[in-house]
């Protein structure tokens, strides 16, 4: 295969890799074994790559480079590629479930049956076995590679890809709690055999990244046997903020034409994505060919606005399918959710540039007290107090003198009345 650009963005890769989500069997979610991130990242990646040709082809290819970039670490970093694939084709996938006869079905494999590095092309293959389940179009989850590159901890990932297939049935069931350390890849750890630790140190911090992370808010719940843990289970819910994770980033609307012709025309990047999102790309290009045809438009944004909004020059917007509808939906919340994040960035921006001049002043006021005799610190003190009327502020001014914060702005103004010019260079 030949050297990739280094930068895998969906407009060069080819084929499965161009597809945002990965189908993964449920049984080979459930025992993943002990993977680090980067090993449950590439092993993702790996199945992404290979999922079109999985049961047909013998062994799969991608380039080495493109593989490392994808997964987010250095792309010459060889050695590091070359353990985590080692990690892959030396743990155990292990999957018990009802086969299509009915039977009970017990199976084992290893992730990976080999693995190799050659001019530059990473080269595997799957057992036949373990390539059917993987394969398996009615048992398997949803594993969004947009989202899995946002997650920094493997148990989070871990947790994520256990949870997110029961998004629709709104909770995993009851787990022992020996099942969940295997699915967490802390087995056989006497350490995590005590809850308050697997708690603390697994569950906890897992969950929180879950629901800062991915498009879904997962809640656990724990079931006892006198004082002590035996299961646990986790409430499933979308997380409303994120949802357009699961359809899209914004990077493969981006890379569309329709998106480039909306902002050479000067519209924003929410915006954009926001028509593309909402009316379809086709929809979008047809108003827009339909302003570039008409002659003497002093603004063809706001044109291009009513004419997407009142469907001119062409057919109208076509009713959406309920799963169109709910991508929609969920954009446009996203989009919000943009919004929102980006105003209270601003506020919190400003705020800080407040607190850091309150602090200068204040250190400013300090400097000026230290310079003072102490009987002019004192006739200072007495005469600032006259002007509180407040008894919160005159406390609190009493207690804690110039330093008091509650009075920063009073002070400010006193000291500018008493040492003019004093704050003119902050």
């Amino acid at each position: 295969m030949a050297q990739a650009d280094p930068t895998p963005d969906r407009t060069r890769l080819t084929g499965s890799l161009r597809r945002d989500s990965v189908k993964k069997n449920v049984a080979a979610i459930h025992v993943s074994g002990k993977l680090t991130l980067l090993q449950r990242k590439l092993s993702n990646v790996l199945l992404l790559n290979a999922y079109d040709t999985l049961t047909t082809a013998q062994t799969h290819r991608i380039d080495a480079k493109t593989l490392c970039l994808m997964i987010g670490y250095n792309s010459n970093d060889m050695d590091t590629l070359k353990s985590s694939l080692r990690g892959l084709a030396e743990t155990v996938a292990e999957w018990d479930m009802l086969a299509e006869d009915g039977e009970h079905e017990w199976g084992v494999s290893a992730l990976l049956s080999y693995a190799k590095l050659k001019g530059g092309v990473c080269e595997y293959a799957y057992s036949p076995a373990l390539a059917a389940k993987l394969h398996d179009p009615k048992v398997f989850a949803l594993i969004n590679l947009n989202i899995q590159k946002r997650f920094t901890s493997g148990h989070a990932l871990a947790l994520y890809e256990n949870c997110y297939r029961f998004v629709r049935t709104g909770s995993t069931g009851w787990w022992p709690l020996d099942l969940f350390r295997r699915l967490m890849g802390v087995d056989g750890s006497a350490y995590y055999e005590v809850y308050k630790q697997l708690n603390a140190k697994i569950i906890k911090p897992a969950v929180a990244e879950v629901n800062k992370t991915s498009n879904i808010l997962v809640t656990p719940e724990v079931r006892k046997q006198g004082r002590a843990v035996t299961d646990i289970r986790f409430l499933i819910k979308e997380n409303p903020q994120l949802a357009m994770l699961d359809i899209d980033d914004g990077e493969g609307l981006r890379q569309g034409g329709t998106y480039q012709r909306l902002r050479d025309l000067g519209v924003q990047d929410r915006l954009a994505r926001q028509w593309i999102a909402e009316h379809g790309e086709d929809y979008v290009a047809e108003r827009l060919d339909f302003v570039a045809g008409q002659d003497g438009v002093k603004s063809p944004l706001r044109y291009l606005s009513a004419a997407i909004r009142e469907g001119y020059g062409g057919r109208a917007a076509p009713a959406p399918a309920a799963e169109a509808e709910d991508a929609r939906a969920a954009a446009a919340r996203q989009l919000e959710a943009e919004a929102r994040a980006e105003a209270e960035a601003a506020r919190e921006g400003v705020l800080e540039a407040e607190r850091r001049a309150r602090a200068a002043r204040m250190e400013r006021i300090r400097q000026a007290v230290a310079s003072r005799t102490p009987t002019q610190r004192d006739a200072d003190r007495r005469l600032f107090l006259s002007r509180l009327s407040d008894p919160l502020e005159r406390g609190d001014f009493e207690r804690l003198g110039w330093a008091s914060a509650l009075n920063a702005r009073t002070m400010s103004a006193f000291w500018e009345e008493l040492v003019p010019g004093l704050f003119d260079d902050l």
